[in-house]
């Protein structure tokens, strides 16, 4: 509590401040690699024992979320994107559970894991990969390379230059650096949007429930109970959205304009 850790201001700086090392560009936020790692172990858990446990006969309650959530991407993938999806599928699967998992991250009370780690010698501990700029670039750039790669695999690598250099305005040789601006601003900000977004819906959230227990005890019930149930909301739509962006960012690139 803040009460007991100095003043308001402090506390906040204490909670957004992640367990790190290193200075500048090779600067390494353990917390949100350890996090991620975690949650991705957990989804690929999850999805091996659904896999092995999968029943012909009358499923589990485990096999039906996991199918559920196979059903759901798969049309998705299905609806925007008309190449082959051998890999669009289990990479959207990927994209839509992990950032989920990352979100539910947030609804853990925020003092709880940062006490523990302050128990055991950690001095700062941040829980929510997805409020983490880093992870969220780091996950949009990798959107980035195979939005590239979908483009050169669909077009071939002459297409895609010409695309590059005609597109939108036309092969009139006067035109391409305009062409081209205009395609490489398109191009960067595709990741950056995706980053952006989740980054700013998650840390917007974690800097509400920080500010929310600075309440005294009995006062936070109220607000962040009610702040959880909307944030439950948020969660899933924040990972529905980066996963559609993905698959149409891929299909628009696979695809020929």
């Amino acid at each position: 509590m803040a009460s007991e850790g100095g003043s308001a201001t402090d506390y906040v700086k204490h909670h957004l401040e992640h367990l790190h090392s290193g200075e500048g560009f090779w600067t390494f936020h353990w917390d949100t690699i350890f996090f991620s790692w975690v949650t991705g172990l957990i989804f690929l858990g999850i999805f091996v024992v659904a896999a092995r446990k999968a029943t012909a006969g009358v499923p589990g309650g485990l096999q039906n979320a996991v199918e559920a959530v196979l059903e759901f991407v798969d049309t998705s993938v299905k609806e925007a994107f008309h190449g082959p999806r051998g890999f669009i599928a289990p990479l959207a699967l990927t994209i839509f559970v992990w950032v989920l998992f990352w979100n539910i991250m947030d609804l853990i009370p925020v003092d709880l894991l940062p006490n523990l780690a302050a128990a055991m010698g950690i001095p700062y501990l941040r829980v929510v990969p997805s409020a983490d700029m880093n992870a969220t670039f780091a996950l949009s750039l990798t959107v980035f390379v195979l939005i590239i790669v979908y483009s050169i695999k669909g077009k071939g690598v002459g297409g895609y230059t010409k695309e590059l250099l005609f597109h939108p305005f036309g092969k009139n040789p006067l035109l391409i650096p305009f062409n081209l601006i205009l395609n490489i601003v398109e191009l960067i900000a595709k990741p950056v949007s995706l980053a952006l977004r989740l980054f700013g819906n998650l840390y917007a959230a974690e800097m509400l429930f920080i500010l929310i227990a600075l309440l005294p005890f009995w006062a936070q019930w109220l607000p962040g109970s009610a702040w959880a149930i909307f944030h439950i909301l948020v969660i899933p739509l924040q990972a529905f959205i980066f996963m559609t962006l993905t698959i149409v960012y891929l299909a628009l690139a696979y695809e020929e304009h």
